[in-house]
């Protein structure tokens, strides 16, 4: 594998302009008027993988596009089926960007854009990785083949039915998705725990129209005041979420599984700082890294009502809404937290006011199965590209993916982390520490090599 890691280096300008060309495309999957562009990063990543001697195409769906792409010259080798997605998150609030967020720019190692990390940069660093294997050696020691949507930002709402209708297409001995992070700057990591996911928006409707608060106020319920109420109940002031039966599925942490949490080299402080808060939060009992990768959680992820412009405006509005979601740990069901949850919140709405709520997406849990050795190559593949063994973590986060690649085809995913987690996903200023994307490319590369025959 010499002379390939060596190539590999050699084109570290090449695999950078090559990501920046993509991160140009606003690829924001959740706004109709930026369909095009969707479909152009499709399209661009297809003719990625077809120039470097991949069977490739792109695929219609109901919605946005998928890229499936294939090498399977390796008989009788094992297949391992790489997802990703070409999408991104809007990029609002604009102004808090450095740059432009779709003007991809360089800071002191990190690639400043949209997607850079999330999950552009990630995934094609699998691409070149593989690719480079391909293009210096005239074949792969395994069959490869690549997953590649453009709706994973909105919950990929046409992924499952896509893999059932290419089922046979699709068979594989195993996935690996790089779409999460390392535990910390120099300590890479494998995820092997993501938690599930339910968004729900709830809609409470008052008056048939906004009335003035001095004439109204104090004979109309106002709608505002009613959703707060109903937000502020949900959880209790030690963080434990008081809807009934929420935890009752929810599988605990072994004493070992909370060792394992206790050895990580976790600074706190430094957490803390970072984010600029006086002091950490969530459920009692639990430490910090618990928290936010093995315990369920609750959370308002927007809410609107009434006068939100500059200065006053006395107004008693007619409606409020807010979006809410929940992390789902093993062995929560979303179907089931969805419907627990929705009854509960119909149930706190007085009857001065109406309320209705929506789901959007969901997600299940995922534990991955620890004794394997698919992930005992990964593993070996990471401390080759890394110069550092990596250590193993639970991630907040989800890829509903992950459950789909499980119950459809059968197979298990193995969770690359190449990004950090302060990359600033779907936030301002996301970025991608560039020596992590060249370690990316190395990593795949070795991990052809590990799994090889």
């Amino acid at each position: 594998m010499k002379d390939v890691i060596e190539q590999l280096a050699s084109g570290r300008q090449l695999h950078i302009d090559r990501l920046v060309e993509w991160l140009r495309i606003p690829s924001i999957s959740t706004d109709p008027q930026r369909n095009g562009d969707v479909r152009d990063a499709g399209e661009w990543i297809q003719q990625e993988l077809a120039s470097s001697g991949f069977a490739a195409r792109l695929d219609e769906t109901d919605g946005h596009p998928v890229c499936f792409a294939s090498w399977n010259g390796a008989e009788g080798a094992p297949t391992v089926l790489i997802y990703g997605h070409y999408d991104v998150q809007p990029p609002e609030p604009l102004e808090l960007w450095r740059h432009g967020a779709f003007e991809p720019t360089v800071e002191d190692d990190n690639l400043i854009a949209r997607g850079a990390t999330d999950d552009k940069g990630q995934v094609l660093a699998l691409v070149r990785g593989i690719c480079g294997v391909l293009q210096q050696r005239g074949s792969l020691p395994v069959n490869i083949k690549f997953l590649i949507e453009g709706e994973e930002e909105i919950g990929s709402p046409n992924l499952a039915p896509y893999i059932e209708a290419h089922k046979e297409e699709l068979t594989a001995d195993v996935a690996v998705i790089s779409d999460c992070s390392q535990f910390a700057p120099g300590i890479p990591a494998i995820t092997v725990a993501l938690k599930g996911h339910v968004y729900l928006e709830i809609f409470v409707q008052g008056p048939n129209r906004d009335l003035h608060s001095g004439s109204f106020g104090g004979a109309v319920e106002n709608p505002a005041n009613v959703l707060t109420r109903i937000l502020g109940s949900l959880r209790d002031e030690e963080g434990r979420i008081t809807i009934p039966g929420f935890y009752e599925s929810v599988r605990d942490l072994t004493p070992e599984e909370r060792a394992d949490f206790a050895s990580l080299p976790f600074d706190e402080d430094g957490f803390r700082d970072d984010l600029e808060v006086p002091q950490v939060h969530g459920e009692a009992g639990w430490t910090t890294l618990e928290r936010k990768g093995a315990r369920p959680t609750l959370d308002i992820n927007g809410l609107l009502s009434g006068w939100t412009g500059e200065g006053a405006k006395t107004v008693l509005p007619a409606h409020a809404s807010a979006k809410l979601s929940m992390r789902l740990v093993p062995d929560q069901d979303p179907d089931v937290i969805e419907t627990l949850v929705s009854d509960h919140l119909r149930s706190l709405c007085p009857p001065s006011c109406t309320i209705e709520v929506r789901s959007h997406h969901g997600a299940q849990p995922v534990l991955v199965e620890r004794d394997s050795h698919w992930l005992d190559a990964a593993a070996r593949a990471v401390e080759k590209g890394f110069g550092k063994a990596p250590v193993y973590i639970r991630e907040g986060g989800s890829i509903p993916v992950v459950s789909d690649l499980k119950r459809i085809l059968g197979i298990d995913t193995i969770l690359l982390g190449l990004g950090l987690p302060d990359d600033n996903a779907h936030s301002p200023n996301e970025k991608f520490h560039l020596p992590d994307y060249q370690r990316g490319i190395e990593t795949a590369a070795w991990f052809l090599d590990e799994i090889s025959p």
